[in-house]
């Protein structure tokens, strides 16, 4: 990786091109990040007998990698004005590449904990970076394009990863899930070499100046495990529930607190609250937090829901869910290209809507109900995904000054995995609160129409919550240009 290569020689190398070469690089890794978050859904109840855990254990295996994700998210600005983009884009993928491989051998459930906090750590610092391109590199007439071209190769990994990664499964156990990161890691440290710049964020050298804000970061960690673990005590009741979400609360209003002090005295900040003043930024953030613990508590929850409720094999699970992610590749295709020319607001909205309606419907699935009928519902939320996808950031993000972009990429993105973190573990407290009270419980091998119920609830309050979404998403109608930035 000792290659050298700044933005303005790989320009003059590779032409106008090179914007588009560029993005492909990045997307190869981020696919490796997605992929390592949402295909070990599908091991879980596999995992879950191997090591003879409970559910409520078992879903730390999908929460560590959250957490770990979405504090680590606040560090990439820092990372790339330091090291530049070659350095940190390949030393994600390095400890990507390790964590697989090390969660695929591992015969100790700490350690494949330990494994899916380092594919964490890493997915965390390189899921911001796309956006920090698309807005730098392309036009503004281009930049909705290259968000649905990007969009579309990423969830390509996840359509087509449950599939494969059931198949896997079924065939090989659930060890086989964390290898197919490898792939991907490989070629992309390869791109990285030929294509990514050594340079930092606007084509400057990379230069060893501010230091990481490190109690912001720790104030930051210590509120999203705190919030994870409250979220998870509520379901034994207690004090401890009360002492950790009230902890979760000081530890996130001393990191607001720290933040502007580090810019009241001439500091770089972990997240820059100037930000916030935006209000196509701060909107945008509201509906990035509740879409995030729409969308990845439904990750996790509709995999769970067709092998523990249903009684679908993984590998049947994978072939229900592929057609819906290749009909979500080409929603974000299209849709792409529509965010050039309609207002943020109403594809968001749209796709917030649609997703509703597939949560909503999937009451209407039932032992005894056509197969067809499940993949209708799991497309049309892909449909309503492919609205947001490409529209929510880069419209969120557009009225920011150029300079303040990585920060806006890297706050963003981790308001979204924040609530996807709290998805996550909401979803599997709602789930086991639901279950135990219809009197049944997931430890049971037979499935009944009482654990369907308590399915189907779960999906109600994940409808409730992208309603609530939507009131958030009318107030990005205002321009960006209106915004004082």
């Amino acid at each position: 990786m000792t290659h050298p290569a700044t933005l303005s020689d790989l320009r003059e190398r590779y032409g106008p091109r090179y914007r588009w070469l560029l993005l492909l690089s990045v997307m190869v890794g981020t696919m490796a990040s997605i992929m390592s978050s949402t295909i070990v859904n599908v091991a879980i109840p596999g995992m879950s007998h191997y090591f003879s855990i409970g559910q409520e254990r078992a879903q730390w295996v999908s929460s560590g990698f959250m957490v770990a994700m979405t504090a680590s998210m606040l560090t990439t600005p820092w990372l790339l004005a330091r090291y530049g983009y070659r350095r940190v884009y390949a030393g994600t993928m390095l400890l990507l590449l390790a964590g697989g491989t090390v969660g695929g051998f591992a015969s100790d459930f700490a350690l494949v904990l330990s494994a899916r906090v380092a594919e964490g750590l890493a997915a965390g610092v390189v899921q911001p970076i796309p956006a920090i391109i698309i807005l730098r590199a392309f036009e503004p007439s281009e930049q909705g394009r290259a968000s649905g071209l990007f969009g579309m190769g990423v969830v390509l990994a996840p359509a087509i990863g449950p599939s494969i990664g059931g198949v896997l499964v079924d065939l090989f156990g659930w060890r086989s899930i964390f290898f197919m990161v490898v792939p991907f890691c490989i070629a992309s440290l390869w791109l990285a070499w030929k294509f990514v710049p050594t340079t930092a964020p606007g084509g400057g050298l990379a230069s060893r100046g501010n230091a990481l804000d490190w109690r912001g970061l720790v104030l930051g960690t210590t509120g999203t495990l705190c919030l994870l673990n409250g979220l998870v005590a509520l379901h034994g009741g207690g004090g401890a529930a009360t002492a950790l979400l009230a902890g979760a609360a000081l530890a996130f209003g001393a990191f607001i607190a720290w933040q502007r002090r580090r810019m009241a005295t001439g500091h770089e900040p972990l997240m820059n609250l100037a930000l916030f003043s935006s209000r196509s930024f701060a909107m945008g953030s509201i509906v990035a937090f509740i879409y995030g613990t729409a969308l990845f508590g439904s990750t996790y929850l509709l995999p769970v829901y067709m092998q523990l409720g249903l009684g679908l094999s993984p590998s049947y699970v994978g072939t229900i869910l592929l057609p819906a992610g290749f009909i979500l590749a080409a929603t974000i295709a299209g849709v792409g290209r529509l965010a050039d020319r309609y207002p943020t607001h109403v594809l968001v909205s749209t796709g917030l809507f649609l997703l509703a309606a597939s949560f909503t419907l999937m009451v209407t699935v039932g032992l005894d109900t056509g197969i067809w009928l499940l993949v209708a519902w799991a497309i049309l939320g892909r449909v309503g995904l492919g609205f947001i996808l490409p529209s929510l950031n880069i419209g969120s993000m557009r009225a920011l000054d150029r300079s303040l972009i990585p920060q806006g990429s890297s706050a963003i993105n981790f308001v979204r995995m924040l609530g996807g973190a709290a998805g996550v573990s909401l979803c599997g407290i709602v789930l086991e609160w639901r279950i135990t009270a219809h009197g049944d419980a997931l430890t049971n091998p037979v499935t009944s129409a009482a654990r369907l119920a308590a399915f189907h609830e779960s999906f109600l309050m994940l409808a409730t919550l992208c309603a609530l979404a939507m009131l958030a998403s009318w107030q990005l109608r205002e321009k960006p240009q209106a915004s004082p930035q």
